[in-house]
């Protein structure tokens, strides 16, 4: 079941895992209480699905199915929070977060599986309006099940803007739901790229380096600052390629290109297992499992294999030489 639209997404950010979503998020009607319960109430209205920060969907002979009715959850169990995503061309769609303990009995008995949302892109078991959806239905409810007390304080909160904001029941303080930035780059020096590895990778796997911006920081200076941290390259020019929603759980990947200026690495071993230059020649074996040493390009969800895609194929930005 596609998400209708008749918007196109010609950006290269449209290319990565969850970079697709054409929810009409309905931004500026959030704080209409009528026009909500209207939503709620429409033929057309449908929900997704939480149990934690997994998503529950039925399963039928053409796939999976990740919207239910409200009427459907409630004989799923408690519904703990609620937020409306948007609508589509069909009609409007929230977000619920299910108690675990509700599902777990009948799972199996209703046609019901729970599969992770990381899963779900890797394996290509929803498409790519409806994988969008889904990681902004995560990243939501996730901040809404670990934001039920006011920061301010510590009195419990209420939903308010149709799941968008939570107010303090005792100081009134206003909580927004939050995005982490993270930059991910691919540093470059002629044709040669910086990959690291971590040790959690799969054996072989080789990706761009990444970090959290920090407070008070652009996003070239945290470019510069976690290249020169992980693997003590100096960065001088930085250009943007594209960004990617990553739900694990709310950030937002920022895809960038950054000319090396120095070429003797230092590894940070407490980040990283090793970091090491690969030829253009190298990464275009990546891609095609043929590297000598095994080596291999990240999953093609995340936006690192898009950023080295681009390198393999002399597509990254031409820095002026230094």
């Amino acid at each position: 079941m596609a998400i209708k639209s008749a918007h196109d997404t010609p950006d290269a950010s449209a290319l990565t895992g969850y970079g697709v979503n054409h929810l009409d998020r309905l931004a500026a009607l959030r704080d209409d209480p009528d026009f909500v319960a209207g939503l709620e109430g429409a033929p057309g209205t449908r929900h997704v699905v939480f149990t934690g920060d997994i998503p529950l969907l039925r399963q039928h002979a053409g796939g999976l199915d990740p919207f239910f009715r409200a009427d459907e959850i409630a004989g799923l169990g408690i519904d703990r929070e609620t937020a409306l995503l948007g609508r589509d061309d069909e009609g409007a769609i929230f977000a619920s977060l299910i108690d675990q303990t509700s599902v777990e009995s009948g799972e199996g008995d209703a046609g019901l599986v729970s599969i992770d949302l990381r899963s779900l892109a890797v394996q290509g078991l929803l498409e790519a309006p409806l994988l969008g959806m889904m990681a902004q239905a995560k990243s939501l409810l996730h901040w809404h099940n670990r934001h039920r007390f006011c920061a301010n304080c510590g009195a419990t909160t209420r939903v308010a803007a149709a799941g968008w904001k939570r107010i303090c029941q005792s100081c009134e303080a206003q909580h927004f739901p939050r995005t982490d930035p993270v930059v991910i780059m691919l540093v470059t020096r002629g044709d040669y790229c910086l990959l690291g590895r971590q040790a959690r990778f799969q054996p072989g796997m080789y990706s761009a380096l990444a970090g959290f911006v920090e407070p008070g920081e652009t996003i070239e200076q945290a470019v510069r600052r976690e290249v020169a941290e992980e693997s003590a390259i100096r960065v001088g020019a930085v250009a943007y390629h594209a960004s990617q929603p990553w739900p694990f759980p709310a950030s937002l990947m920022i895809g960038c290109f950054g000319q090396a200026l120095s070429r003797e690495i230092t590894i940070d071993l407490t980040e990283l297992e090793d970091v090491r230059w690969i030829s253009r020649d190298e990464a275009k074996a990546m891609f095609a499992g043929a590297h000598p040493e095994g080596l291999q390009a990240p999953n093609p969800i995340a936006i690192a294999w898009h950023l080295l895609r681009a390198f393999a194929q002399g597509q990254e930005p031409a820095f002026a030489p230094r």
